[in-house]
């Protein structure tokens, strides 16, 4: 992967959603390989941080657009770096998914995803990998409905299983760079709740 994009939504009322859970992973990979000491440019309608990972460049990608013109931000750095679609690797929540559970997937639809669907628009293909974070609570999402729920905090009962998340999903995005997708999903898209 030359790019490595976390979805979600700026501003610091927004830090600690669901929905924000892709800028949350994008962090820890980033302290991960570079440290605490992390320089973030605003360039692109986005906070950038260019690393050298194992003798690859990877430009690690926040889009500031909010979630639903995630796209726009996107094609724009990719065309800019002359980066290819299949060198983009998305990282983004699901609320389809039970919290805990990761997928990675080469391509696919939206799964009606805002973010995704902005993202497939403007790159005009569905033909990208991905890495989706489970985020869901079923009870919750009955009684709160999509849009609040996304945008709501995680509960403090789910607070352990959220950190154990977020580390797993930073190791698959290691995965995938050190020994690609196939690996990674062998690895990863197995992980489920009850394995806390």
């Amino acid at each position: 992967m030359e790019m490595i994009v976390g979805l979600g939504n700026p501003g610091t009322q927004y830090r600690c959603t669901r929905h924000n859970i892709g800028f949350l992973v994008l962090n820890r990979v980033a302290i991960n390989i570079v440290g605490n000491d992390l320089k973030w440019k605003k360039k692109h309608i986005a906070h950038l941080l260019n690393i050298r990972y194992k003798e690859k460049n990877i430009i690690l990608v926040k889009p500031q657009t909010f979630m639903n013109l995630s796209g726009k931000s996107v094609r724009e750095i990719a065309d800019y770096y002359n980066i290819h679609f299949n060198r983009i690797l998305i990282v983004y929540d699901d609320f389809n998914l039970p919290l805990g559970m990761l997928r990675i997937r080469k391509n696919g639809s939206s799964g009606g995803h805002h973010g995704m669907d902005s993202i497939i628009n403007n790159l005009q293909t569905p033909d990208f990998p991905r890495l989706r974070i489970g985020i869901g609570n079923d009870n919750l999402l009955r009684k709160m409905g999509y849009a609040d729920f996304v945008l709501s905090n995680f509960l403090p009962d789910e607070e352990k299983l959220v950190e154990i998340t977020i580390t797993r999903a930073a190791q698959a995005v290691e995965d995938i760079l050190n020994h690609g997708l196939q690996y990674a999903m062998r690895e990863h898209n197995s992980f489920k709740q009850d394995e806390v």
